[in-house]
């Protein structure tokens, strides 16, 4: 099934033109990611080209996209917007929603039990302002979107950080917060830093126990988790070519986790015969009428250090297998080595549970190479000795793999499968014995692993690495293989050595499905009520945020003084709190609990200033504000990174924090927090971080002659007298200070409609 197909058409019509256009003024080749930037300016062409890293550049997106969790908080906000409908296409799809537990059935019916009330709310809101609806089991967001809605050479922006999975499509698909999904929803534009690029050169070709997410794992080494914050990486070369379609979205899936913008492939044969192979014939041929332009110019690829700010070239051909983790995605550790990294750093030999599936590595040809090392494994003997879980990435996939017989092959090694849903890799994992909180080691397919993340125990080591080797892994049970090298007793004492993972790209028989679980909406949704019942622990009316009374912060009390890694789950945790998703006063109750406290180490433990006790983090919160009193949130390197949830910056804000002041921040939430009418500051010194005292308080200066590349002032009144006093950065322009001074970006939506 094809969607959209008169939006595509336009976007088309006009792109090559835009294009040419771009080539003018730029007066030199262009990389893809220049082409599909600069065709979706809200204006027309500047007089000199957008300065990489520097300009704020307005564009239109041509699609939004939200999941159940991030959906309920962007569509109370759109609700206040005061538009009848969507300005542009867009969808919500449940996936974040179903706990995974007893398998898929029984999961799913609890699920629609459970939520009934958040999925009627988005049901009929979503029918009401003109938003396709992808009800519970129809899918993953991301594997959906790749599905049915992605297409080369578009841009769209999803309220979920992974949205960068279309860009193995070919499109420019951004991560954002619900404010900024709100905003084009109501038929505004997207504001983004112009971006710089990071050009992979992928050379040689995949084999063996090689895949695609191998080369993803390669790329977060070697970037880090901030390497790629205000990035687009492009990914170009003979081995590129080679990939399948699905596997470029993983590719670009996870580069959220090297905070990258996002990441794209040029339009070639493989996306080709992905959109024939889902439907989408009309596609393909649109997009073979214009594909020079929907790839970069030649001279690019072929003298890529002269267009790109970085330059990252990898043999496909010398790629080993890698394992990533624990705690952190960008621990990359090749297979050969991964034996002795267990041993040295003590990790659990063990391995407990392996997983595959999910938004990153769910497609038909990952679940084709995960079944073909499980039917060799039973073949020759071998049972898995690990627990094993399967998550299919949609319906479609589900079927499609069913009517294969590819599930039964899992379940005969005795795996279980769950629902079509994002399930444990964002926490939505019953999983027995956790509650002990032992230290463990599980192997995943999914791209996050900070602590806590997958079962909410801290002591979960949790690796990440393709299906095929995470089904080797369960097969032996233990950390200490290579599935490359080593032998494993079957139930007979004879030693087997598995061999190289078989897969196919595309169905044989092609995709099918029975029902996709799609919910059109109505032509016509003025008389449709949407109903938030007052009482409701899930679902609140939003109330707009205070503006700005034009003064300078002063007597601010330290909230928390958070140490090293403070990710959105840090922030705001996933896992049982989501079913809070929809109501801000009872999920601020998770604000910065899992956040480690700089002065004595522990999380959800701070000091009251007032009463001298210590308490939970949201319990402090809510007192300083009770008494009228502002707090600061001091924060270490990358604050912010992983989910784009905007709840970690409307939390903080709803509690009375006035300002987030941090070494460096993940682009998404430096947004979000702007959005919502927050201070988001840089330390212009980071050696100034060390200078914040438990019980200072605090002034912010220069609020009222506050602009664009001017810092403000922080001054620290210690409790023996003594002063600090030092400057701050911030990135904001006049159209952001703006929002800061109405209280949030949208008080001025709704300000321009009075």
């Amino acid at each position: 099934m094809a969607f959209d197909l008169d939006l595509i058409a336009r976007v088309y019509k006009t792109y090559t033109e835009r294009v040419e256009a771009t080539r003018k003024l730029l007066n030199r080749p262009l990389t893809l990611t220049e082409k599909i930037l600069y065709a979706h300016l809200e204006e027309k062409l500047p007089a000199t080209p957008f300065s990489r890293g520097k300009d704020y550049v307005n564009f239109l997106p041509d699609r939004v996209a939200m999941q159940d969790a991030t959906a309920q908080m962007a569509l109370l906000q759109f609700m206040q917007a005061g538009r009848s409908k969507v300005a542009v296409p867009s969808t919500v799809h449940c996936d974040h929603l179903i706990l995974a537990k007893d398998g898929a059935v029984a999961d799913l019916n609890k699920a629609k039990t459970t939520n009934a009330e958040v999925f009627d709310f988005l049901s009929s809101v979503s029918n009401k302002y003109g938003i396709g609806f992808w009800k519970p089991g129809a899918g993953i967001i991301h594997q959906v979107l790749l599905e049915n809605y992605a297409f080369p050479g578009g841009m769209m922006i999803g309220t979920d950080s992974h949205t960068v999975n279309a860009g193995g499509l070919g499109m420019i698909a951004i991560g954002v917060g619900g404010a900024d999904a709100c905003d084009v929803m109501a038929g505004l534009s997207w504001e983004m830093r112009f971006p710089k690029l990071i050009g992979v050169k992928l050379t040689g070709r995949l084999s063996g126990w090689t895949s695609a997410k191998d080369v993803i794992l390669k790329v977060a080494g070697k970037l880090t988790v901030k390497g790629g914050t205000g990035c687009i990486l492009e990914y170009f070369g003979e081995g590129a070519d080679a990939i399948s379609c699905t596997g470029k979205g993983t590719i670009c899936n996870m580069g959220a986790e090297i905070g990258a913008t996002t990441s794209v492939f040029g339009y070639d044969r493989k996306m080709q015969e992905y959109l024939k192979g889902t439907g989408r014939a009309e596609i393909a041929d649109m997009a073979e009428k214009i594909k020079s332009e929907l790839t970069a110019d030649d001279d690019v690829y072929m003298n890529p250090g002269k267009y790109f700010d970085e330059l990252i070239e990898i043999n496909l051909s010398e790629l080993e297998p890698h394992i990533n983790g624990p705690f952190t995605p960008d621990l990359a550790t090749p297979v050969s080595k991964f034996a002795n990294a267990v041993k040295e750093n003590g990790w659990p030999e063990k391995l407990e549970v392996g997983l595959i599936g999910s938004c990153t590595n769910s497609s038909y040809e990952d679940l084709t190479r995960a079944a073909s090392v499980a039917v060799q494994a039973m073949e020759s003997g071998l049972k898995a000795k690990s627990e094993f879980t399967i998550t299919p990435g949609s319906e479609q996939v589900r079927y499609t793999a069913e009517r294969d017989g590819i599930l039964a092959v899992f379940e005969k090694m005795g795996g279980q499968v769950l629902a079509n849903a994002c399930g444990p890799c964002i926490g939505q994992w019953a999983r027995h014995g956790s509650e002990k909180q032992e230290k463990n080691s599980i192997m995943t397919s999914f791209n996050r692993n900070f602590a806590k993340r997958n079962d909410g125990n801290p002591n979960t080591h949790g690796f990440v690495a393709s299906p095929e080797i995470v089904t080797a892994f369960s097969i032996a049970g233990t950390l200490s293989f290579n599935p490359l090298t080593d032998f494993l007793l079957n139930e007979q004492g004879e030693k087997v050595k598995l061999a190289e993972p078989m897969g196919l790209e595309m169905p044989p028989k092609g995709f099918a499905v029975e029902n996709n679980g799609y919910q059109k909406p109505a032509e016509d949704g003025s008389s449709i009520q949407v109903v938030v019942n007052e009482n409701s622990d899930r679902l609140q009316l939003l109330q707009p945020f205070e503006a700005w009374n034009g003064k300078d912060y002063s007597d601010l009390r330290l909230l928390i003084k958070a140490k090293g890694k403070c990710t959105t789950d840090h922030i705001s945790m996933a896992g049982p709190w989501l079913k809070y998703r929809g109501h801000l006063d009872n999920i601020s109750n998770n604000m910065l609990i899992g956040a480690v406290n700089f002065f004595n180490e522990k999380t959800n433990s701070i000091k009251n200033q007032l009463t001298g006790n210590y308490d939970e983090v949201p319990r402090v919160a809510r007192f300083y504000k009770a008494q009228g009193i502002g707090t600061i949130v001091i924060g270490d390197e990358n604050y912010g990174e992983g989910s784009s949830r905007e709840h970690a910056a409307m939390e903080p804000r709803h509690m009375g924090v006035k300002a987030v002041l941090v070494r460096s921040f993940a682009r998404i939430h430096e947004a979000n927090l702007k959005k919502q009418g927050m201070l988001a500051l840089t330390f212009a010194d980071k050696a100034d971080y060390d200078t914040i005292r438990e019980d200072d308080l605090i002034d912010i200066t220069g609020l009222t002659q506050f602009s664009a590349n001017t810092p403000l002032t922080v001054k620290l009144r210690h409790s023996d007298g003594t002063v600090d006093q030092f400057k701050v950065n911030h990135t904001y322009n006049q159209n952001q200070i703006e929002w800061f001074k109405a209280g949030s970006a949208l008080n001025l939506i709704r300000k321009s409609l009075e």
